[in-house]
Parts: C-alpha cells; structure tokens; sequence
C-alpha cells in the first residue's frame, strides 16, 4: 500500500531515521576498518580480531608500549607500519595465536619483536624467558640485531645461540640443565 502522510510528518519520520543507533555506529565503524584494511591489502580470518593500527604513536596510546622501546621504533627510522606489522602487532599484543604471510622485508620481524618485549614487560632475572627458532643462521642474526636495536636501553639482554658448545662456555654447564 502507499503511505499518506503530511511534510510536517515526513520531516519528523526523517529525523527519526538520522539518530544514530550503537548498531549503526558500530556498523560504520566496521566498514571504515574494513575499508583501511583493504585499502592495504591486509586479508584477515577469525573471529573478534582487533582493530589494525594505522601509526606506531597508537601503540603507545591504546596498548602502553615502553617508551623506550617506542624511541628505539622512530630511532630506527619506522615512521608509518607495514600492513603486516598494522595487524600483526595488535593480534600478538592480545595475547592471540596468530599465522602470517608476508614478502620478504616486509617488516615480518618487527611485527612479532615488538610484542615479545611488550608481554616480557621489563627485564628479570629469570633466565631465558622467550625462545625464537630461526630455520637459518642468517634469518637468526637478522631478528638477532633487530631485537637488539629494538631492545636497546630496556635492559632485555638478547641473545643468539647457533651451537649448544658455544653456548654452554658462554652460560655455564648447568645451563643445559636448568633451561
């Protein structure tokens, strides 16, 4: 049927309609997250993922990277984060388990660098507290220096292992046993 009604009607139906509803803002927050996702090419799956960042300054604000470390991001010259990096970082820093694929020097290390130093919190002396397994030497000396620079003035100490001799001189006999 057809619906009859006065302008002074429509206009006040018109009004109803452009309140915002909670569902409709989240609905248009969603479509803008999804728009800058493509915008970067950045192909997700899973349920409740967190929202990607678009600047290093966000993690500063919405997840209270250490300052330090954030100084070491723009002392080595990071500016803006690698799309990888812009929704790897915020998946790993809420604690979730997380499987990506990205070219060559896309900023893959990084990605996962900053989170490990974030969940470690501050150093202690505990020992080993994280393990990273490279499936090369190279690859293992290329997130070694990375961490480093990363990790500089936080007092995290980093270490490289490439042989259980070298690294039984370097942290004692025991330590085959107690790690």
């Amino acid at each position: 049927g057809i619906k009859w009604m006065s302008s002074l009607e429509a206009k006040f139906e018109d009004a109803k309609d452009k309140k915002p509803t909670a569902e409709k803002l989240e609905r248009l927050r969603r479509e803008k997250i999804n728009r800058f996702r493509n915008q970067h090419k950045i192909t997700i799956q899973g349920t409740d993922l967190p929202d990607p960042i678009a600047t290093f300054d966000q993690l500063q604000r919405e997840y209270k990277i250490h300052p330090k470390i954030m100084e070491n991001i723009q002392a080595a010259g990071f500016q803006v984060p690698t799309p990888i990096q812009m929704q790897a970082i915020p998946v790993m820093l809420h604690g979730r388990e997380l499987l990506a694929s990205a070219p060559t020097g896309s900023g893959k290390t990084l990605a996962f660098c900053i989170p490990l130093l974030t969940h470690l919190k501050q150093p202690r002396n505990k020992g080993f507290r994280a393990l990273i397994i490279s499936p090369t030497r190279e690859l293992a000396s290329q997130t070694h220096r990375e961490l480093l620079k990363l990790a500089e003035g936080t007092g995290f100490r980093i270490h490289m292992i490439n042989k259980a001799a070298e690294a039984a001189k370097k942290f004692g006999p025991k330590s085959s046993k107690k790690f």
